[in-house]
This record gives structure tokens, sequence and C-alpha cells, in this order.
């Protein structure tokens, strides 16, 4: 039986305190709950942050994510992109659907 986004233990803000409870539906409800509709360019830059937190065992800063999206996308590369998938902030936001731990600045 799949656990649901409710019955695994996240911090205060709703971040999972385990990165192996994620899975494609809690990301759902998760997203859900942000009241983001995910479509594939939020799963691009959901996957991204996933792939760079596994390399640096570190969730990218805003200005990182920004390098990064330029090297991968050519015309998916500015803050206001990121921030109309992610209107409460592009790593805030998408980290959280990850399934990975708060950002160190995220509040």
């Amino acid at each position: 039986m799949k656990k649901k986004y409710s019955q695994i233990p996240k911090d205060e803000k709703g971040y999972l305190k385990n990165k192996t409870d994620w899975n494609i539906n809690i990301a759902q409800e998760i997203a859900t709950i942000e009241k983001i509709n995910l479509s594939q360019d939020h799963w691009e830059i959901i996957y991204l942050i996933k792939k760079f937190y596994k390399k640096y065992n570190l969730v990218p800063s805003n200005r990182m994510l920004l390098k990064k999206t330029k090297k991968k996308f050519k015309k998916k590369n500015n803050s206001l992109y990121l921030l109309s998938l992610f209107p409460k902030g592009p790593v805030k936001q998408a980290s959280k659907i990850a399934g990975l731990p708060k950002p160190n600045k995220c509040f």
C-alpha cells in the first residue's frame, strides 16, 4: 500500500524528512497543496533539481538553478519563466515537490 503525503513525516514547512518517501504520487499531492498543476515543464525543473541534489548533495540556489537551466534549456532559462512555474519561489517550491530538504535560504 502506497503512503499518502499526510502519512509521511515532514518538517513544519511540509518538506519531507526522508527523501526516500518521495514518489510521483507524493509530488502530485504536494503540488496540489501548493496550487500547482504539474506540466512537463514543471517536471523538467523538478528532475533537474533532483539530479543536482544527487550529484552535489545540495539543493541549488536560485542562481545555480538559473545557471543549470541556461545550460540545459535554450528557451526556458530565465527567472520569470521559473517564477511562472513556481510562483512562491522556484527553488523553494520545486525542491518541496521533488521531496528534497528545505533549501538553506528558505524560511
